[in-house]
């Protein structure tokens, strides 16, 4: 999946770290839910390099690049959480897959001491 890099020149600091999170969460959830071998994250763009330190199955790094490219595209100048959105930009099954990674991983953190999440994880 081929990220747009038009829009990774002009990312703002909530977006990036938007990003961290959902590939922070999408790790959390691998680890968790799949046995297969885990890789870092390849090929990213220049601005996307941090993201290499998290491990995914390929199937869920097929996911990932998918739902960074869908946020990158997001229309809306002033990207909401995507529970607070009216516009969906994920295909159902994905929006499915989305929310079963948050709901988990949201806990998941929370538990093991990632306060700083509690904010996210409820609003």
């Amino acid at each position: 999946m081929k990220i747009s890099v038009q829009k990774l020149a002009g990312l703002s600091r909530k977006e990036r770290k938007d990003l961290k999170i959902l590939t922070l969460f999408t790790s959390v959830y691998c680890v968790a839910h799949h046995s297969l071998p885990r890789r870092p994250l390849a090929n990213l763009p220049e601005s996307l390099q941090p993201l290499q330190r998290y491990h995914c199955c390929d199937e869920c790094r097929d996911f990932l690049l998918y739902a960074i490219d869908r946020r990158l595209r997001c229309p809306l100048p002033e990207k909401p959480s995507c529970k607070h959105c009216q516009i969906h930009c994920y295909r159902p099954g994905h929006r499915e897959k989305v929310r079963e990674i948050m709901r988990y991983s949201g806990r998941a953190l929370i538990r093991k001491g990632r306060l700083d999440l509690l904010w996210h994880y409820l609003f």
